[in-house]
């Protein structure tokens, strides 16, 4: 499966030579890249690629090999915490006495465990640093998961993530975004890591 990003108005401006094309055909892939690099966007035009979505602007052709593309789930760390939506699990006491006492890394192994594995059959998942809130050893586990999900569930997951475990697997196919000339990532005046950058 390839996508073929012929217009679009952030890449544009971040850079990005027009045609872009990004190869989706392997089953596990990380987008890897600096804070701005255009990770979630990359994730975000996917998804809209493959729901058919029409956004002004927002130019695409893709070449979906065979797979299923009506069945796209967008799972984003931050912006969707079931935490911050306790209202949707009123009827679910047992769920919501979870998310009231439990941690934020329990939260997203719950997700893992209970939620992901119930989308469809060869569902093309979607994660935005799948990774938030977890310790290194339960970023070994979710990889564990995600690829127990590719192998029983024909799934295809692309991530976009910080994490050195999910990146540096051997079970991953890493596309890097730090290769653009990109404006919109931090310079080195940051200061050296580890030294104070207070004057």
């Amino acid at each position: 499966m390839h996508l073929k990003i012929l217009g679009h108005p952030v890449f544009t401006n971040l850079n990005f030579h027009m045609p872009m094309i990004v190869d989706l055909s392997h089953p596990l892939i990380m987008l890897q890249g600096e804070n701005g690099s255009g990770k979630s966007t990359l994730l975000h035009s996917i998804y809209y690629a493959l729901r058919g979505e029409k956004v002004e602007g927002y130019i695409y052709r893709l070449e979906p090999g065979g797979v299923k593309t009506e069945s796209a789930y967008l799972f984003d760390a931050e912006q969707h915490n079931p935490r911050h939506q306790l209202d949707f699990f009123r009827d679910q006491p047992q769920m919501l006495e979870f998310l009231q006492t439990a941690s934020h890394g329990q939260v997203m192994l719950a997700l893992f465990r209970e939620s992901f594995p119930k989308l469809p059959e060869g569902t093309v998942l979607l994660l935005d640093e799948p990774e938030m809130a977890l310790s290194v050893s339960n970023q070994h586990r979710i990889l564990k998961m995600l690829q127990e999900l590719v192998d029983q569930k024909r799934f295809r997951i692309i991530c976009a993530t910080h994490s050195p475990v999910l990146i540096e697997a051997s079970e991953t196919y890493v596309i890097n975004l730090d290769r653009h000339i990109n404006k919109n990532v931090m310079t080195t005046d940051m200061g050296i890591q580890g030294a104070s950058t207070i004057n």
